[in-house]
């Protein structure tokens, strides 16, 4: 028998000495940050195909010209999986009265999207197919121009296709402090 050796596993860079994972998280929480609804049509989920959503706080404008966003995906999530392969994806940016629409689809473990959708008024991106939340302070809809590996996330710059203003009503839900908050 042949001796074998184990898979060697992926290389650690260890934080440096006094910056821990919840030291880091515990500061960057102290950082408000405006939520969003992330969504995609993934046409390879079975016979109808499925829409795929994810809350996202990790969004920001890029670009004026051209027109650029970016947006932070865990490595491994189904959104950086199904983003890496479709190109088209849309985003709402949600209203402070959309605190369940955030929280619903920021769950882990889900196994279909396709209940979360349900009962949420919305409208499919004539550009990107995405659904796109009603009420939503703006709507974008995007497409992938870069993928760049950041440690465990990968960010998504995309060219924004169509930006519309379906909703002035309401402030901006925010995150801060592991919380969703209104401004007030």
């Amino acid at each position: 028998m042949l001796p074998t050796t184990p898979a060697s596993a992926p290389t650690v860079i260890p934080h440096p000495e006094g910056v821990t994972n919840e030291d880091f998280r515990a500061a960057m929480s102290r950082l408000a940050a405006g939520v969003v609804l992330v969504t995609a049509y993934d046409a390879d989920d079975g016979p109808r195909g499925e829409d795929v959503g994810m809350t996202a706080t990790a969004f920001v404008s890029v670009s004026l010209e051209p027109p650029l966003v970016m947006v932070s995906l865990r490595d491994g999530s189904r959104m950086d999986d199904l983003l890496a392969e479709q190109p088209m994806w849309g985003v709402s940016v949600l209203s402070e009265s959309q605190r369940h629409i955030a929280g619903r689809f920021a769950m882990k473990g889900r196994i279909s999207d396709r209940l979360l959708f349900e009962d949420i008024p919305y409208v499919r991106g004539e550009v990107s197919g995405a659904l796109l939340v009603g009420g939503a302070l703006a709507t974008l809809e995007c497409r992938t121009e870069q993928r760049v590996v950041a440690g465990d996330h990968t960010l998504v710059i995309a060219r924004v296709l169509e930006a519309n203003l379906p909703s002035g009503d309401g402030g901006p839900l925010t995150y801060f402090r592991g919380r969703y908050r209104q401004l007030n």
